[in-house]
């Protein structure tokens, strides 16, 4: 049997919405990508309407990629996951939008990453990115732990080690901590040195701390000992939210992020030998979301895989 042509197909899309961006696929019936876009910020939780506007520039870019016309827009069952919308009022406001999409099905952007990383309903995933969580979903019933943003949580994530450094680095400065070798390439990218750190810094946010991570991982396999600390820390947190999960049962677990190939050698290694590499990105995560809630509607029996 040949291909099911393009225009009788369904095609869904696949949104994960977070606090830095915004990124949307659209595949086909038959698991095709088509074309993918990228908005701005989506995280309701920091601002509603900008979200909601990054959906749609990340659906339009997609779109115009996969050579669809906008009124195709009205053709695409939307599977979306974004940051926030654990907050029930939250939910409510989102899930209540006049989207431009045939039909629309909300969730939160670590239950998507967890159906894309493991291509089934039950699973755990930990993010190890900008910010820092742990998630897992078995027997219908999910575990959040931590998320609880920067700077009062997201521990082990390239913002906390970022700000950790930073307090480091002024410490060392003023002689009432450890030098460390994390204060040349840091002030040298902020070309600001002591007190003058503070000043470059006030009204920082987490995506600006985070951009010192990579100092702090490169300091630690070197092995300064600030950065050594450090790394451990968030490393031990990191293990502890993993043994957490774990607990729940979810067969398969997987770490997701841009810091989590530095971060898992220096994680406990009972745990680091358990992780299972993710098999799908969170947007793929999202589609099966959507084409499981569709055959829920149709009261059809959901496949078991994506694939």
């Amino acid at each position: 049997m040949g291909k099911v042509p393009l225009g009788e197909q369904t095609l869904y899309i696949g949104i994960d919405g977070g606090g830095t961006k915004c990124r949307a696929r659209i595949i086909t019936d038959d698991q095709r990508v088509l074309g993918t876009g990228v908005g701005g910020p989506a995280n309701p939780f920091h601002g509603v309407q900008q979200t909601k506007d990054s959906i749609r520039t990340a659906a339009e870019l997609a779109a115009q990629e996969a050579g669809l016309s906008p009124a195709d827009m009205g053709r695409l069952i939307a599977g979306v996951g974004l940051a926030g919308v654990n907050v029930p009022s939250l939910y409510t406001v989102m899930n209540q939008w006049h989207h431009p999409f045939k039909q629309m099905f909300l969730t939160t952007d670590l239950h998507i990453a967890c159906l894309g990383a493991h291509n089934r309903d039950e699973g755990a995933v930990m993010i190890a990115g900008t910010g820092s969580c742990g998630y897992s979903y078995v027997n219908e019933r999910a575990l959040f732990l931590g998320g609880h943003g920067f700077p009062i949580g997201d521990k082990g994530s390239g913002a906390w080690l970022g700000l950790e450094a930073i307090k480091a680095i002024l410490l060392a400065s003023d002689n009432l901590g450890p030098q460390t070798s994390l204060s040349d390439p840091i002030a040298d990218l902020l070309q600001a040195k002591g007190v003058m750190i503070v000043d470059k810094l006030f009204g920082a946010r987490s995506a600006d701390y985070a951009r010192f991570a990579i100092y702090v991982m490169d300091a630690a396999d070197a092995g300064d000992e600030v950065a050594v600390r450090i790394v451990k820390d968030g490393a031990t947190y990191m293990s502890d939210v993993a043994r957490r999960l774990w607990a729940t049962q979810p067969g398969r677990m997987s770490i997701i992020g841009g810091l989590a190939p530095r971060l898992v050698p220096w994680m406990d290694a009972d745990i680091a030998n358990r992780l299972s590499p993710a098999l799908n990105q969170p947007e793929f995560g999202a589609v099966y979301f959507a084409r499981q809630a569709m055959k829920k509607m149709l009261s059809i029996e959901p496949v078991s895989s994506f694939s």
